[in-house]
């Protein structure tokens, strides 16, 4: 009786304990074919939603998704970026060079099968590790400065050191819609309103966006326009517009619910089944975009 008592026990235990597959496997977040991400730079919410010179972007913003209470995780630019790709600031709270011995995205990524392509606009070469280059019009919007601290992988010596993955950070007139499963878009120091104005940035996502939005690489996928920062401190990197645009998207959808950096990582891995990484294991997603 007693082992009959302990049996039926250890069937009820078993019941409540779900592996953590199985609890990713009921995600709310859809399997995307392709999930693309554009990051911005040092404006405030209030600077951008709602600003006339910034048109195109509220048009998106109206037609799509915005996150209302989205927060840049730290000061200056570069943990953001890092927080972004691999779920820490790594304490780092400069835009320095950086080298740095640790997992990533491209990790989990490479891991399960999964593509991945950096597009960084005026990128000087191939597997190029300087801190800082100007060049000329790259596809589209207007000339600037290539900044390393604003484009993460080439911070990571697992992604560095081997020219097979260093050569998938490329500038962005290779652009492809349909290269890899994950694409970030790095825009130069003037198109992502660091030295240029919101207006050139406008601009640049007005030329740029479509390339993505009407592809056919787009009919099951995300694209997300964030910002790295904003002006103040709250939530240690202040809040900033976040628009989340994709077919599985209601258009006019707003979200009040707190998210991060590490909140939009955790969307990625989630979609994607690949685990999680050191902040965003304890971040929710964006999944209240995705109930259309």
């Amino acid at each position: 009786m007693r082992q009959r008592h302990l049996g039926l026990l250890a069937a009820l235990v078993a019941a409540t304990l779900v592996a953590p597959a199985a609890v990713e496997a009921r995600s709310s977040v859809p399997s995307f074919d392709h999930i693309y991400v554009i990051v911005l730079e040092n404006h405030s919410y209030a600077s951008i939603v709602g600003n006339p010179k910034a048109p195109y972007l509220n048009k998106l913003i109206e037609r799509n998704g915005l996150a209302k209470r989205y927060y840049g995780v730290a000061h200056p630019s570069q943990p953001n970026y890092l927080a972004l790709f691999a779920g820490s600031t790594f304490g780092i709270r400069d835009d320095g060079v950086h080298n740095l011995s640790r997992t990533n995205l491209v990790n989990q990524l490479a891991g399960h099968g999964r593509s991945w392509h950096v597009y960084a606009q005026g990128l000087p070469s191939e597997c190029a590790t300087v801190a800082r280059s100007w060049s000329g019009v790259d596809l589209v919007g207007a000339a600037g400065y290539y900044v390393r601290k604003h484009e993460p992988a080439i911070s990571f010596t697992n992604i560095s050191s081997r020219p097979a993955r260093c050569a998938k950070i490329t500038r962005l007139e290779t652009f492809d819609p349909a290269a890899a499963d994950f694409e970030l878009v790095v825009p130069n120091q003037t198109n992502d309103m660091h030295d240029g104005t919101v207006a050139q940035g406008d601009a640049f996502l007005e030329a740029f966006v479509p390339r993505i939005t009407d592809s056919a690489a787009f009919a099951n996928s995300l694209l997300v326009i964030t910002f790295d920062e904003g002006s103040t401190d709250a939530y240690g990197g202040g809040r900033v517009a976040t628009v989340v645009i994709s077919p599985h998207t209601k258009a006019g959808t707003r979200s009040k619910v707190h998210h991060d950096h590490y909140a939009l990582l955790r969307t990625i891995e989630r979609a994607w089944h690949l685990g999680c990484m050191r902040n965003s294991c304890g971040a929710g997603d964006i999944r209240e975009f995705f109930n259309r």
